[in-house]
């Protein structure tokens, strides 16, 4: 088995568990390691289904563990580097309650995928509800995966090409509010980004057990921003929808479409910091071109700690 990445167009739950069932039998019986990333719903719909066989397969809720996007390549690498051989996926990063403001980061993970995975002997099976999805979501579904499965049976995606949506997905602005709080940082001036970034937390009124995690990447892509963006950036913080917004504005420009996303070697001095962002903040999203970077990151007021 080499690389796949299909595209499952589902429309109710028979259709569900017909693509997905006998993906996951297939893979236990060739003593294939199995995993299961999907909502909450659909976990427990599987769980039944697969019935018996339930205890050899890793099930992971994908509204928690993948509720910012930018985690689940490394949640996924992870898993598929604990195994030797052929390893299967079913991951389901899009679904209905998923919003506007998250949509851009999911479609750029699957994107990404394709980077990420190519050459291993893995294959990851995307569900899409198309009696829940709209247009534009399944056309980017076309873009980013090379087969689609559906009524019909396998066909080759006609409109495969990952590297489109990426540069979409990174040139979409993301803007900031006039009265956001804002602070210039240079080189020298973490310190004070992360008082500053713990005030704003405490301001708006974000959990007590995550202001920290919050200061943290705050000063985490301060750090970076200072570091390859110019020696000057700007953090910007505000509240939105339930959420606490952090957004760092400088003038340089990331080439690597997998930063944040790959594992680092413990002998590498860097390299950690997106990582990290990516595994505290509830949503991360990235606008990168050449005349500069703007990181945002999300994390939610109600009483929700990353996983």
């Amino acid at each position: 088995m080499t690389f796949a990445h299909p595209a499952l167009f589902y429309s109710d739950e028979e259709s569900y568990i017909d693509g997905t069932v006998p993906f996951v039998m297939e893979g236990l019986a060739n003593a294939e390691p199995v995993a299961v990333a999907v909502p909450d719903r659909n976990l427990e719909l599987l769980k039944e289904a697969l019935s018996g066989f339930a205890h050899l397969v890793t099930f992971i809720d994908m509204a928690d563990a993948g509720r910012n996007p930018g985690r689940i390549i490394p949640d996924l690498r992870a898993f598929a580097d604990r195994h030797r051989g052929p390893v299967r996926i079913i991951s389901e990063p899009v679904w209905d309650l998923r919003t506007d403001v998250e949509y851009p980061a999911c479609a750029l993970h699957e994107a990404l995928v394709n980077y990420a995975f190519s050459g291993r002997d893995l294959s990851i099976l995307c569900p899409y509800d198309i009696s829940a999805l709209n247009h534009d979501i399944l056309a980017d579904a076309e873009k980013t995966h090379p087969v689609v499965i559906d009524a019909s049976g396998h066909r080759p995606s006609d409109h495969f090409h990952p590297a489109r949506v990426v540069v979409a997905a990174h040139s979409l602005p993301l803007a900031t509010p006039a009265d956001a709080a804002s602070t210039l940082v240079g080189a020298g001036a973490m310190a004070a980004v992360r008082t500053f970034a713990r005030e704003q937390a405490v301001k708006f009124g974000l959990a007590h057990d995550r202001v920290d995690d919050f200061a943290l990447a705050v000063t985490e892509l301060a750090t970076n921003s200072v570091r390859h963006g110019g020696g000057e950036s700007t953090v910007r913080v505000w509240a939105e929808s339930e959420s606490i917004v952090c957004q760092v504005n400088d003038n340089g420009h990331i080439t690597d479409v997998l930063a944040g996303r790959t594992p680092v070697h413990a002998n590498d001095p860097g390299g950690r910091g997106l990582l990290l962002v990516n595994r505290l903040a509830d949503l991360v999203r990235t606008q990168t071109t050449s005349s500069g970077t703007a990181i945002q990151v999300r994390f939610d007021l109600r009483n929700k700690k990353a996983t």
